[in-house]
């Protein structure tokens, strides 16, 4: 499934492909771009592998876009924070083959959502980076965006 009209990021911005698979708890995404030489998201001509939490990130949107009965058509939706990020790489433009992005929603209520989150190289099933994040959406989102 494309990602057009998915994520709120546009043109490069947009790191995913596409999505693999998706239910109600769970999404699998693949993304080429971080080879791509002109990522928005280089620097120094390296891709961090920091840069996967946006393509957690954007995995996560993608949830939330797919799965309205939990988050609202059109619901607005911030990263409020992150937990037990394990980095096992120090950069994602060095990986040869295609990444996988995997984000499992743990749990959801009215303020938001706690996904656990795993990028890994889809050649060899190695787990780049992990971690949990706290995605703040709806009024608690909007009030953050203005701050």
């Amino acid at each position: 499934m494309s990602m057009a009209g998915l994520l709120p990021q546009q043109g490069a911005m947009v790191l995913l492909d596409e999505v693999v698979a998706h239910d109600a708890k769970r999404i699998l995404c693949r993304a080429r771009s971080h080879r791509h030489p002109d990522h928005p998201l280089r620097h120094e001509g390296r891709l961090p592998v920091w840069a996967g939490i946006e393509y957690a990130a954007q995995a996560m949107a993608a949830h939330f876009s797919l799965d309205r009965g939990v988050a609202g058509p059109g619901t607005l939706g911030l990263l409020g924070g992150l937990r037990d990020v394990i980095a096992a790489v120090e950069r994602l433009d060095d990986i040869e083959s295609t990444l996988l992005v995997d984000a499992e929603r743990l749990s959801h209520d009215i303020a938001g959502s706690i996904y656990a989150f795993r990028v890994t190289d889809e050649a060899d099933g190695r787990e780049l980076l992990r971690g949990r994040a706290t995605v703040v959406q709806g009024a608690a989102a909007a009030a953050r965006s203005v701050e």
